[in-house]
């Protein structure tokens, strides 16, 4: 195109601003707000969170939402099956308050006997359906038995929300009244994780040299000494309970935590901002708080969010093999424990301990994972 034939009206001169070159578009964010900004984004993090929140407010007034105690014993209502009142007409959900069960033997008869026997010989509280007739040989006819228990122990106006274990106690409550202990224990942990392992950490790394050396080497004294063995040294100088794990976690829990932060302070210590603020003169305090924590907050969050699984599980594991609480407290442990035992008769009993440990430490996870990539700069867009 001949730029001699555009007509002059179209070509207007470019009227210069000084601030044009330094306008911003968007408005700056820091990196907490692009960290946050991240996190919620991640939809699956949210959605962990909100059970966490609802299990928590659960552990704190769910043990008081109905009338029975979490020691309530009375074995004549042992092993009542969950019965909710909105929705024991619908059959599939498991809350209608009946035991059912599945009995083979020779013949259909034999089948039956076996139903009834199991069901105390209640005959008129007992529904039999014939699913295989058989042939004679072992074990071929197959019944299916339901048992109306509560109607049985004449226990109609009764809802056993989750039922009740082998002593007749209320499992709604003791499974809340449970995850509140275990939910203790692993703030528990994560706070000896804040308090001492941060602490602990940030001193070795800082000053180094003599300080770091002679740290370093009673971590890893600790270090040697298992937690299993901890717990067992403080069954035989105390008792088991809450106490002994609580002193077993303030003794080695925090290893894992002084460790990272050691190393991230070793590696922000030397960097240019750090050195310019000591050579300008700033007291070691306002150095530590000013320019080192912020620096290594995101991996102590998201350390002390892996720390809470681990500390349920720790307690859950103690508790199973029966170094834990002492009957009758109650912790998600220790109902995994009693469940067990009644698991092939009464699978109830474990189910619900079952799904709540894991939701937790499944949440807790994700939202470990969460905060990790929200505080990875390399993940804000």
């Amino acid at each position: 195109m001949d730029q001699n034939k555009i007509p002059k009206e179209l070509l207007q001169p470019l009227k210069r601003e000084e601030d044009t070159s330094e306008k911003i578009a968007k408005p700056s964010r820091t990196f907490l707000q692009d960290a946050s900004r991240t996190f919620l984004k991640n939809k699956l993090a949210i959605l962990s969170l909100i059970v966490l929140f609802i299990i928590i407010v659960l552990s704190i007034f769910g043990p008081s939402m109905n009338k029975y105690g979490y020691n309530d014993q009375d074995v004549t209502r042992g092993t009542m099956p969950p019965r909710v009142a909105a929705l024991e007409n619908i059959d599939w959900l498991g809350f209608d308050g009946t035991h059912e069960g599945e009995f083979s033997d020779d013949t259909v008869e034999k089948a039956t006997t076996d139903a009834y026997m199991r069901y105390d010989n209640r005959k008129e509280f007992i529904d039999i359906e014939v699913i295989d007739k058989g042939n004679g040989t072992e074990d071929s006819a197959t019944v299916a038995a339901t048992y109306h228990i509560y109607e049985a122990k004449e226990l109609n106006d009764s809802y056993f929300w989750l039922g009740t274990d082998n002593l007749g106690r209320d499992q709604w409550t003791r499974l809340w009244r449970g995850t509140r202990v275990s939910l203790y224990i692993a703030f528990l942990a994560a706070a000896i994780d804040l308090v001492i392992g941060v602490a602990y950490g940030g001193i070795s790394g800082y000053y180094g040299g003599r300080v770091d050396n002679t740290m370093q080497r009673i971590i890893e004294v600790l270090v040697g000494i298992p937690n299993l063995v901890v717990i067992l040294l403080m069954i035989i100088i105390l008792q088991p309970g809450i106490l002994s794990i609580t002193i077993a976690l303030t003794i080695t829990g925090w290893i894992g935590m002084a460790r990272i932060v050691r190393g991230e302070v070793l590696k922000i210590k030397n960097m240019e901002f750090v050195l310019a603020s000591r050579t300008l003169g700033s007291p070691t305090r306002k150095i530590i708080t000013s320019h080192l924590l912020p620096n290594i907050s995101g991996v102590i969050i998201i350390n002390t969010m892996f720390t809470i699984p681990g500390a349920i599980f720790f307690e859950a594991f103690l508790s199973f093999i029966g170094l834990g609480l002492v009957p009758p407290e109650a912790s998600l442990g220790t109902l995994i424990d009693t469940g067990f035992s009644y698991i092939r008769i009464y699978p109830f009993m474990l189910l619900y301990p079952a799904i709540v440990i894991s939701v937790i430490m499944i949440a807790f996870n994700i939202v470990a994972d969460g905060l990790r990539d929200a505080f990875d700069p390399k993940m804000h867009k």
